[in-house]
């Protein structure tokens, strides 16, 4: 039996709503609500102190995230990957994301570089603080912002198809921050190759970063699957 979530504490900054949608997301990416767990709005209503209809609106845009599955007739499901399935996206990834980084050395604005480098800066703030929600957001503008300075469309939509499995994969491996803190320093490995316009070196250091993050979530599930396994963060 799960513990359950905390009630909102109102923002007055944020609208209730808002509010809602980064508690559950919080409570997936820790491990509150598992994997394959059923999500009941009456339930998760009655635990955060709200209406249904937060709730209902915030199930909706995490389904949109790759954080929540829907199964016709059955209800919400906190999404489920396999093994098999983190090794086909990673596969993909790496491949794909290795080309971007050769191309942003390629191509990359001085504007870019820039972004990038405080996109650092930020993601270290972020270390320091223990703050894993902000640390999930810049880590995705940061391969966002890597992505556009490939100068290639077709590229950023390929990698754009991939963003739930990736989204729920970074949520789920930068939620240790000893991972957190590794991830920025592979950052800043790339940063400096595209900076110093070095394409082969620079796809090298994204596929060797997308490589260590896919061992790190694989490390992960294997110790959940494992019936001594056991997760004491």
């Amino acid at each position: 039996m799960r513990r359950p979530l905390m009630p909102i504490k109102l923002d007055n900054y944020k609208p209730l709503r808002e509010l809602v949608f980064e508690t559950i997301r919080e409570a997936i990416i820790n491990g509150t609500l598992k994997p394959g767990e059923r999500l009941m709005e009456i339930q998760l209503a009655e635990e955060l102190g709200v209406s249904r209809t937060p709730v209902r609106e915030a199930i909706r845009k995490l389904e949109l995230e790759g954080f929540v599955v829907m199964v016709p007739r059955k209800g919400a499901y906190v999404t489920d990957i396999s093994l098999k399935d983190i090794a086909d996206v990673f596969e993909i990834r790496g491949a794909l994301e290795g080309l971007a980084a050769e191309l942003a050395a390629e191509r990359a604005t001085e504007e870019q570089l820039e972004k990038l480098e405080r996109l650092l800066v930020e993601i270290g703030e972020c270390i320091e603080r223990q703050d894993v929600e902000g640390m999930i957001a810049k880590d995705t503008e940061f391969h966002d912002v890597l992505f556009s300075a490939s100068h290639n469309e077709r590229l950023v939509q390929m990698l754009s198809l991939l963003r739930e499995q990736i989204q729920l994969a970074r949520s789920r491996t930068l939620a240790k921050v000893e991972r957190m803190r590794v991830a920025l320093e592979e950052h800043r490995a790339i940063v400096e190759a595209v900076g110093r316009r070095d394409s082969e070196l620079a796809r090298a250091l994204a596929e060797a970063h997308i490589e260590s993050a896919q061992n790190s979530l694989m490390a992960l599930y294997t110790n959940e699957l494992s019936p001594n396994g056991r997760d004491e963060s």
